[in-house]
């Protein structure tokens, strides 16, 4: 029980690697707190997201509560701090997930499709990481911030001009906050995950083949699982972790130094 007594938030976490974070706390004693976007889960087709991941932590023998919002808005970091005060107290863990990547090409890319990617991916995640530092500073106890990052802050990807910049961000956001609220006890670390299975990349690698790529370029051998990144986000989130910040960890299988 990793997370014991502790009470976290993740954003995005209605599917995919949020979904298996929020599990993850749960499962290792956590209460959550779940940031989710209705207006995105629709476009996915699982408006009864949200309730399936209640359902699962509630089997686990802890409390959650959902919290409607784009973290693209300041209000949003805001209100999701207030919920999880009004419903456990305090803050322990903030798990700053949510993201999208549009897979767009760079000479038409509208304004929008940037803009829309960098308010959600860096500004969302400024914004709910502030906003849960000044509660965690207020009650003079610590806490533990993890971001996702991605590999992507590390390589470049054609389709995805608009996107690695922003998995570089949120990786540098974690590295200077780590020194800004060093002094709070508040730990600031990002995960990187490789090539992870969700429903956000489930399009391109419907392609058969450069799913077989992928797989051929990890040597572990396999596209990585949601819960492969939320068990180490809750490493991170742990005190087994408690000298760590500042810090990336890559979750790709081995992908990156992969170079043959």
């Amino acid at each position: 029980m990793l997370l014991e007594h502790k009470v976290a938030i993740v954003t995005g976490g209605s599917r995919g690697i949020g979904r298996a974070i929020a599990i993850a706390c749960a499962r290792e004693g956590a209460d959550v707190v779940i940031n989710y976007w209705s207006d995105n889960d629709a476009s996915y087709g699982r408006r009864s997201a949200i309730d399936e991941v209640i359902r699962e932590i509630e089997a686990h023998g802890r409390r959650a509560v959902a919290v409607e919002g784009n973290v693209a808005l300041p209000q949003t970091g805001v209100d999701l701090v207030r919920h999880a005060v009004e419903a456990f107290g305090k803050i322990d863990v903030l798990a700053s997930n949510a993201g999208i990547c549009p897979f767009h090409a760079f000479l038409d890319m509208p304004p929008s499709v940037l803009e829309r990617t960098v308010g959600v991916n860096l500004n969302g995640a400024f914004y709910v990481t502030q906003a849960v530092a000044r509660q965690m500073k207020e009650q003079g106890t610590g806490g533990a911030i993890v971001a996702t990052s991605s590999i992507s802050a590390l390589v470049g990807g054609g389709m995805q001009t608009h996107y690695t910049p922003t998995k570089a961000g949120v990786h540098s956001l974690m590295q200077s906050c780590a020194i800004a609220l060093g002094p709070f006890g508040i730990r600031c670390n990002s995960v990187m995950p490789g090539t992870i299975a969700t429903d956000l990349n489930a399009q391109d690698l419907a392609d058969t083949e450069k799913r077989a790529y992928f797989e051929r370029r990890i040597p572990l051998g396999r596209l990585g699982a949601p819960e492969d990144v939320a068990d180490c986000v809750v490493f991170l989130a742990s005190d087994l972790a408690r000298y760590v910040t500042g810090a990336a960890l890559l979750v790709d299988g081995g992908m990156f130094v992969n170079l043959q």
